[in-house]
């Protein structure tokens, strides 16, 4: 019986970045001996225990055997006479198929550690072809590492391509998809998931709506990238540098525009109303992959209200107030504030405008929160009842509204462009 510390810990530590959860296999074992040394059994699927101190996980070395489409299609074969090399060849990429022994030994089969120093995403073996998940994951390890400069590898890029071209992809799960793809969102580069994805031909399969939108012209005085999945990258990378790990706002700003791929050839570059026809589209996105109510929600927030929030300066006191209540800001002003970062990474997703000031988000905040300073305990509601109440209270926070555009540094003074992409 022997252990070892296998995945991920490995690999960060070797990448020299922090670990997060450790993970152990365990060689010449049956499930009967771990549950005598006092380990737990929480595996479903496979026989997976926790340590009786440390409650990290162990698995006892398996193996796969492809048994349907999917990645749900896996017969599991676990035996003491599985070993440990068995156990590292069913994973996924070279650099998480390194072993580390008790004493600090790295067992390195498949030479992920030369792909690590080449800074390299390589496939193990052919079977991974058989697990349609493994192109999302790649897609998900570029959005984290593409900073440090890794690449797929062109054999395994060759894969992916084959899975797409025989309808492996077909067969996710949609709750897998959103999951990797929300994962995707809380990296640094989230930008560089969509081009993974659709560099293999995945991202017509699994997101066709943001797809849609490669090769779709923008107006070039506001959008110099012209392209609009370029914009909607741009915009990704900017939205994980101000909401770092927030996948809720990466996920608006990766669908505010999909109403730009509607768009009748006789209008382009121009997007009237994109605000309003990217709804329908966004709708078809979240109930396929089954998104979470309150992504789907702010989401919708984002592609509606978008324009409004760029011209803000422009709105009377009254439609800021109705923009703020359509958005049910006043219950659930986080709301607000998650519509700011989103309107800011949809200005500044623009080439050559990565550090363009946006003093709308912050006029957008004060405006919020004069309004939401406005409490019906402070109010002479006497003698009131019903709508007149509603009326009242409403009143009084257009009021706290003027009073913040009207006062000194309003958005009347301030030197700066409206985009209108009307």
């Amino acid at each position: 019986m022997k252990t070892y510390l296998v995945g991920g810990a490995v690999r960060d530590a070797l990448l020299g970045r922090p670990c997060g959860d450790r993970d152990f296999v365990v060689v010449g074992a049956t499930p009967e001996q771990m549950t005598a040394r006092g380990f737990r059994p929480v595996g479903r699927d496979f026989p997976v225990f926790l340590h009786p101190q440390t409650h990290e996980e162990h698995a006892l070395a398996r193996c796969e055997r492809k048994a349907g489409r999917g990645y749900r299609g896996f017969t599991v074969l676990s035996t003491p006479d599985i070993t440990l090399e068995q156990d590292l060849a069913r994973r996924d990429f070279t650099i998480n198929a390194i072993a580390q022994d008790d004493d600090g030994t790295l067992v390195d089969p498949f030479n992920g550690l030369a792909d690590l120093r080449a800074r390299r995403l390589r496939h193990v073996s052919e079977a991974f072809v058989e697990d349609p998940v493994r192109i999302l994951r790649a897609a998900r390890f570029m959005a984290r590492w593409s900073t440090l400069g890794f690449t797929i590898a062109p054999e395994t890029m060759a894969l992916m391509r084959r899975m797409v071209a025989e309808g492996e992809v077909d067969h996710l799960v949609s709750e897998r998809v959103f999951q990797e793809l929300s994962r995707a969102l809380t990296e640094p580069t989230p930008s560089a998931f969509l081009r993974t994805l659709r560099g293999c031909g995945a991202l017509a399969r699994v997101l066709g709506e943001v797809d849609a939108l490669y090769g779709v012209p923008q107006r070039a005085e506001f959008h110099p990238e012209i392209d609009t999945g370029i914009h909607v990258e741009l915009s990704l990378d900017i939205a994980a540098h101000l909401a770092p790990g927030d996948a809720l706002v990466g996920f608006c700003v990766l669908t505010h525009d999909l109403g730009k791929a509607l768009t009748p050839a006789r209008e382009l570059p121009a997007h009237r109303q994109h605000e309003h026809t990217g709804l329908a589209p966004l709708r078809a996105l979240c109930e396929r992959l089954r998104v979470p109510a309150e992504f789907a929600a702010q989401a919708a927030i984002g592609c509606r209200e978008h324009l409004n929030v760029h011209r803000i300066a422009e709105l009377k006191p009254v439609t800021v107030h109705d923009l703020i209540a359509r958005c049910d800001g006043f219950r659930k002003p986080e709301r607000i504030v998650r519509l700011g970062m989103v309107c800011e990474a949809d200005k500044r997703g623009r080439l050559s405008h990565a550090e363009a000031p946006y003093p709308q988000r912050h006029h957008l905040a004060a405006l919020h929160a004069a309004a939401l300073a406005i409490k019906p305990r402070d109010l002479d509601l006497a003698g009131l009842s019903g709508e007149k109440i509603g009326e009242k209270i409403r009143q009084a926070r257009v009021s706290a509204i003027s009073l913040i555009k009207a006062g000194p540094g309003s958005t009347t003074t301030w030197q700066h462009d409206i985009t209108r992409e009307r």
